[in-house]
């Protein structure tokens, strides 16, 4: 398996998009403290998205004749890994621009990729994925929220669970079953797109222990959707999301969920001036995993834009990835334990108390760990 992880670099031409896109980022987060900022993932910013879609930093990777920007994957990593590392906002496009827009060029239709992809790379439309359902979690396959077939088009009926900021958007992807049961497993999946201001929807966010809600769960309730609404084949939902998630899973998001609070822990050892041999190897330790997983992420990247879905090698990354983002907390909470004396802020705390609360969501968003450790098994042909 790790023969298809061979080491690749970041194109010179997608590298200077670096500087414009951290200034417009340092804008956007000069006034956000880093407890702030460590929320990047659920900071939801129309007005930040809409002046990246302005300077052509949305839709990066899809045509110009949709509005995009008709570049690779490489450049869109260069733009996430600018945002992420400074703490932008970053919920408004996120999921459309990393999954929807690509899922609808592959799949949909010419009039669904005409309407929604140039209103995506303007950040005008925001979308979000239904796939987590009670009873279910990431075993995607036994999903029972079902459409079914009407005169006009699709009626949804049944309710999804977990799906982040549908209070805010414009539309839902679903996976829904449209044929036989969950027992079929894989067979008559297919996916939906859900205008989440159609008669019969109700969202409720969900209040996690941060006291923030960006999670919803979403009641389906004879919902019509027109003909149209289907997205790719039917029946073909289940091969379409596998393919969907190697975006999700692969990129710099599986590893600098934590960054912003490991640059607040490195500027305050800077501002009291500690430097020892334990703290020096903490650092090393944590410089070095973050450089081999991005090394890894970065190829990754490689084989999307050679056109490939590298399914195993992303949920290595993932795997891999979420399990240092969730020791990052705990090291460096164990660090600022062992020296009670010395003074720390109360942003650095606010921000430790934060990524200590989210972090056990990390391994679960995007696939758990037990399930992508499945799929690493059954690439490497141990199941």
């Amino acid at each position: 398996m790790f023969d298809t992880l061979e080491p690749s670099s970041l194109p010179p031409e997608d590298e200077a998009l670096r500087s414009r896109v951290r200034a417009l980022a340092a804008a956007a987060t000069a006034a956000r403290p880093a407890d702030v900022r460590a929320r990047s993932w659920q900071g939801f910013d129309a007005d930040f998205s809409r002046k990246l879609g302005a300077a052509g930093l949305l839709g990066l990777t899809l045509p110009k004749a949709y509005g995009g920007g008709e570049r690779g994957p490489f450049a869109r990593f260069v733009v996430v890994e600018e945002l992420l590392s400074a703490g932008a906002p970053v919920a408004a496009h996120w999921i459309a621009d990393r999954q929807s827009a690509p899922l609808i060029l592959n799949y949909g239709t010419e009039a669904q990729r005409q309407f929604y992809l140039p209103r995506i790379c303007r950040g005008e439309l925001f979308f979000c994925i239904g796939m987590s359902e009670p009873g279910s979690g990431s075993d995607l396959a036994s999903v029972r929220t079902r459409a079914e077939r009407t005169a006009g088009g699709w009626r949804v009926n049944g309710q999804k669970i977990w799906t982040t900021g549908a209070m805010h958007c414009d539309y839902m992807i679903a996976l829904l079953r449209t044929s036989g049961s969950a027992e079929d497993r894989h067979a008559g999946l297919s996916q939906l797109i859900i205008d989440l201001k159609a008669p019969g929807i109700t969202i409720r966010p969900i209040v996690d222990l941060t006291g923030d809600a960006h999670f919803c769960e979403i009641f389906f309730e004879d919902v019509d959707l027109p003909a149209d609404a289907l997205i790719g084949a039917e029946g073909e939902g289940w091969k379409q999301v596998t393919a969907e998630l190697a975006f999700e899973r692969s990129g710099p998001e599986r590893i600098y969920s934590s960054v912003v609070l490991l640059d607040a822990w490195a500027r305050h050892l800077q501002h009291i001036g500690r430097d020892d041999p334990a703290v020096r190897a903490l650092v090393g330790d944590f410089t070095a995993r973050l450089a081999t997983l991005r090394a890894m992420s970065i190829a990754c990247t490689a084989r999307l834009a050679a056109g490939e879905s590298p399914v195993v090698e992303a949920s290595l990354v993932k795997d891999l990835g979420t399990a240092f983002e969730q020791h990052l907390p705990v090291a460096i909470g164990d660090d600022l334990a062992a020296h009670p004396d010395e003074p720390v802020s109360d942003e650095l705390y606010r921000t430790l108390t934060y990524v200590t609360h989210v972090a056990p969501s990390f391994s679960l968003r995007g696939g758990t760990r037990e399930i992508l450790r499945g799929i690493i098994a059954r690439g490497m042909g141990l199941r």
